[in-house]
């Protein structure tokens, strides 16, 4: 039988909120999941199954359910959440516990949306890499810094994990992992109760199984209807191949060129474009921003606890502490001016398309990929999407960047859901099966044997057949105990 954990997010969601499914059930499917792959994938820093189970039953118990009806999220580690530790990947803030939620958990709640737990992220989301694998082969990078969220939406532990993106932290994970990802217009989406990294570029995003799932989740987060834009026309894209300093891998490249084909049946335009030339300027101050961000962000920090900072982390601080506030204010100046440049850009073209990352994840976990594709964007502040489109001659996803004007997240979105739907996604990383029954023995305090265990689950599967087939006036699935209630029965 079909896993809830197979549904997606919007699937599941009215499932619950129709009382076809129980939102307890919902997410015991996916802590099965966990179970079986978490050991391997190292996503979560922080995860309490009966926290979650608890969400489950208050969901459940609620007259009123939200857009997220039990559907779990993941929580990156740098945002606050009041029911579990927000620690930042960093041995300074060990134990810590906020006493609010951020803004966009409160927004999930208030949705009726299942916290499940906290994911891996580098230090602070800087560069010094978590303990996360790839989901598709664990001896390379998820990527960076919202390494566990994508790797657990990608593995199918969440339907939906939350990001932030500073450099490259949510598009390019996305594009290692293969999976959706999504960095919104810079302060579109609240950062209230999410840790600064360099509070000037710093952006909220998330992670999502499909580009329809997103839009979902985007609506909750922006307080908006749920509802999906309508293309005007076949879309008119602009197809931009390198990032200026960072040149696309050969495998890469064949591949976008491939996808670029597929879509122009379906498109009013795609041009080869390079961008304007203001934007060259582009690369050098976003790197001035976000190294005077870091030291300004972490400067008392770093001067009481020194020596529990990575090396790398410290570096940066080094470097931001270099810069003069009149540098820092010519930084701003060319932002202006580089903003300027790509609003006229796109008052003739929808989005443009690009390169998620140069290639297919790097082999190894001690550096997590070149952001040089996604750099611009943050600085830019628009909205950008990674879709998966294929898989590398290493058998690793290789996603497709879409990136949009500025306070065009929606259309963007449907946009990508477009593409997402002429593409078709990709195949998904061989993990280890959940085992449905483990949880139940788990909590029954049972110790059985594999043989056993397997015969339990056979002879759960055969039950849950013969009741499919039995006929019935109600929904044995929202309360079973309809079977032997005689006040029940005699409706009949």
């Amino acid at each position: 039988m079909t896993s809830p954990a197979d549904l997606s997010a919007r699937e599941a969601a009215r499932a619950v909120a129709a009382g076809t499914l129980k939102a307890e059930a919902l997410v015991e499917a996916y802590l099965e999941r966990v179970e079986a792959i978490e050991p391997r994938l190292r996503s979560f820093v922080y995860l309490d199954p009966e926290l979650a189970r608890a969400q489950a039953r208050a969901v459940e118990k609620a007259k009123k359910k939200g857009a997220l009806a039990g559907v779990p999220v993941g929580v990156k580690d740098i945002i606050d959440t009041k029911d579990m530790p927000t620690e930042c990947n960093s041995a300074i803030l060990v134990g810590r516990r906020p006493t609010e939620d951020a803004d966009c958990i409160a927004a999930v709640r208030a949705a009726s949306g299942v916290i499940l737990g906290k994911c891996v992220t580098t230090e602070f989301a800087g560069s010094f890499p978590g303990s996360t694998v790839n989901p598709y082969n664990p001896a390379h990078t998820p990527g960076g810094s919202s390494s566990g969220s994508a790797a657990a939406v990608a593995a199918g532990l969440v339907p939906f994990a939350f990001g932030t993106q500073t450099g490259g932290s949510v598009i390019r994970p996305a594009s290692y992992c293969g999976c959706v990802g999504y960095k919104a217009t810079r302060e579109s989406l609240s950062l209230k109760g999410v840790h600064p990294l360099a509070s000037s570029l710093d952006t909220l995003g998330f992670y999502a199984r499909s580009a329809d799932d997103a839009l979902l989740f985007h609506a909750v987060l922006a307080g908006v209807k749920d509802t999906q834009p309508k293309l005007p026309r076949k879309p008119r894209l602009a197809v931009v191949r390198t990032a200026m300093r960072a040149k696309i891998e050969q495998p890469s490249m064949d591949l976008l060129e491939a996808v670029t084909h597929r879509l122009a049946a379906h498109a009013e335009k795609i041009d080869q474009i390079e961008l304007p030339p203001p934007l060259d300027s582009g690369f050098d101050a976003q790197n001035v921003l976000i190294s005077a961000g870091i030291a300004q962000a972490f400067d008392a920090l770093e001067k009481q606890h020194h020596d529990l900072f990575s090396v790398v982390l410290l570096q940066a601080i080094e470097s931001g502490r270099g810069h003069s506030a009149a540098r820092v204010a010519e930084a701003e100046e060319t932002r202006v001016a580089c903003i300027a440049a790509i609003g006229r850009f796109f008052e003739g073209y929808d989005a443009i398309l690009t390169p998620a990352a140069a290639g297919e994840a790097p082999k190894g976990l001690q550096w997590t990929g070149n952001p040089d594709f996604n750099r611009l964007w943050t600085f830019l502040g628009t909205p950008a999407v990674s879709i998966p489109v294929g898989l590398g001659p290493n058998g690793l996803p290789v996603g497709l960047q879409l990136v949009g004007a500025r306070g065009n997240d929606r259309f963007l979105l449907a946009l990508s859901e477009w593409a997402y739907t002429i593409l078709g996604g990709i195949t998904p990383p061989k993990l280890p099966a959940a085992k449905p029954m483990a949880a139940l023995e788990r909590r029954a305090g049972l110790v059985l044997d594999d043989a056993l265990s397997q015969a339990w689950a056979e002879g759960d599967q055969v039950l849950q057949e013969m009741a499919a087939k039995m006929p019935r006036d109600l929904d044995y699935a929202v309360e079973p105990s309809h079977i032997f209630s005689p006040s029940r029965r005699s409706k009949r």
